[in-house]
């Protein structure tokens, strides 16, 4: 890991989630209903619309991540993965308004795994809106070396949802995959990570059988399912944790289930396959 000469500094940000882009989500994840409109409540992990990483084209390493090293470490590790999060959500972010966001970086730490050398960087961002801190996120990030985490059989597929008796999940949702939702996806959140677009870099450089589906598109899509299973609730808390690769050979299955008290949700992501490929939980706010 180079990063003798690198320090950690602190990251401020100030952006909007317009009109145009809650609508352009919505229509992504044939949402039902109207698309938030001006002033409205952006849904849960929506922020991740703003603040996107406008750096010039030169900075784009050849996977098409930015370039290592100023606000994130210079780790020299080929392979990066976001591979997972924790959020407290105590106010809205609303669409429209003007919102702020801090970020630093809380820990940096290696490890040896059995793929090789790996690197786990965690960081932590506040965003807020009108002056008010709204959302506080706390990321994982993961570089590895070259070999790629392609889904194991067995075991794995059947802890998926898609294997699981159909009692044993309250709310379920399916998510057709296909190149164009990637690319667009991609497109809206500013990611050019190649393995979601390029199927030859995918396969070919990286090793992965086809195009991957984002992290955050599952996060995102496991957090709708609770929105709409409980339209009338307001999460104040939500984590998840990366297990799998999902691909595009078929559609990916969301799947949550109540506690007792209805106040916590389980949640798991599995792609057709039935191997799991999110694991997450969320919980209501009171009231």
């Amino acid at each position: 890991m180079n990063t003798a000469e690198w320090k950690p500094t602190v990251e401020h940000a100030e952006d909007v989630v317009s009109v145009a882009r809650a609508t352009a989500l919505h229509g992504l994840l044939d949402a039902p209903g109207e698309a938030p409109g001006q002033g409205d409540p952006l849904p849960p992990l929506w922020h991740w619309l703003a603040f996107l990483p406008n750096v010039p084209q030169r900075d784009l390493g050849s996977d098409g991540h930015p370039r290592r090293g100023g606000f994130l470490p210079p780790i020299d590790l080929p392979r990066r993965m976001f591979a997972g999060a924790r959020y407290q959500f105590s106010a809205p972010l609303l669409v429209g308004v003007p919102l702020e966001r801090t970020g630093e970086v809380l820990s940096v730490e290696e490890k040896t795994g059995k793929s090789g050398a790996l690197v786990f960087v965690k960081v932590r961002y506040v965003v807020s809106c009108d002056g008010r801190e709204a959302v506080v996120e706390e990321q994982d990030i993961v570089y590895r070396g070259e070999t790629p985490s392609t889904p194991a059989a067995g075991p794995q597929a059947a802890a998926g949802v898609a294997g699981d008796a159909a009692e044993a999940w309250d709310w379920k949702w399916e998510l057709p995959i296909e190149p164009t939702l990637l690319f667009r996806f991609s497109a809206l959140t500013y990611n050019a990570h190649r393995i979601h677009y390029d199927r030859p870099y995918a396969t070919s450089v990286e090793g992965y059988p086809g195009l991957v589906v984002h992290g955050p598109l599952q996060a995102m899509s496991l957090a709708e399912l609770c929105r709409r299973n409980a339209p009338d609730r307001t999460l104040s808390e939500f984590r998840f944790r990366a297990v799998s690769p999902a691909f595009d050979d078929g559609p990916v299955r969301f799947a949550g289930k109540l506690s007792d008290d209805g106040r916590q949700v389980t949640l798991a992501a599995a792609d057709h396959l039935g191997v799991r490929t999110m694991e997450a939980s969320a919980g209501f706010a009171a009231g």
